[in-house]
């Protein structure tokens, strides 16, 4: 049996019939978002690794002029505060930085050693304005530094045998044990001057001056401190001596 071309097709042939491929372009632009996506992730991958980069660089850089303007012998650690870090690069305006160093030494002149151990630096600089490569200004300048009793002594050149330890909020004992002399005097810490830190016995209880050596008086001259920034306390703890340090429109210079 044979077709007849010129029959019209059944209806079933036109509704299911061979239907023509659907087109490309539909095709790429399903594809349009999920690129677009893509692309943005990954510029904001980059913008957040180039941001963390830059902290990082920066954070090194403050920390170099920090342990210059305070005499560290040392590099402290800076962290910046706030994210995005680059708003605040650009702006050369930060927050809040937070220094923190341990087991450092400054020089200190008067002493016995020349060389005062920082058991611990604890600072906080609120509103830090960068003015050049090497200068900047910081608005509220907040810092602790602790000093242990055996670099006290070291620093003071205090004879061995000799044993610091807290006895007050601004006074110190010095236990003495040499062969058969075993007695305790007390000594005095004060502020002298803008930098200075002043030791001296106020009750030898009985002990030569000639063993106590230069714990009978002697001062230590902190180096000079940023300008802006003065010592706002001395205080003795069961650690050692405490001095807190504050500021206001503090200059920072290397």
């Amino acid at each position: 049996m044979t077709s007849d071309p010129t029959r019209p097709l059944p209806e079933w042939w036109e509704r299911t019939g061979p239907q023509e491929p659907a087109p490309t372009g539909r095709r790429r632009r399903r594809r349009g978002p999920l690129i677009a996506l893509i692309t943005v992730l990954v510029i904001l991958v980059l913008l957040v690794v180039s941001d963390f980069v830059a902290k990082a660089y920066t954070e090194n850089r403050m920390a170099s002029q920090v342990q210059s303007s305070l005499g560290l012998s040392g590099k402290p650690k800076v962290t910046i505060e706030g994210f995005p870090f680059w708003t605040q690069l650009i702006a050369r305006d930060f927050k809040t930085v937070n220094i923190t160093a341990s087991n450092e030494g400054i020089t200190a002149s008067d002493a016995g050693s020349g060389l005062l151990e920082i058991a611990s630096l604890n600072g906080t600089l609120h509103g830090m304005h960068i003015h050049g490569a090497n200068s900047a200004t910081v608005d509220q300048f907040n810092a602790t530094a602790l000093i242990t009793f055996t670099a006290l002594a070291n620093a003071g050149g205090i004879p061995q045998g000799i044993a610091l330890t807290s006895n007050g909020p601004n006074q110190i004992k010095a236990t003495v044990s040499l062969g058969p002399l075993s007695a305790s005097a007390t000594a005095q810490i004060t502020q002298t001057g803008p930098n200075e830190i002043n030791v001296h016995v106020t009750d030898f209880g009985g002990i030569p001056t000639s063993v106590l050596g230069s714990l009978a008086n002697f001062n230590i001259t902190l180096p000079k401190l940023p300008a802006g920034v003065t010592i706002q306390s001395v205080s003795v703890t069961q650690q050692g001596i405490q001095i807190t340090a504050v500021g206001h429109n503090t200059v920072l210079s290397q």
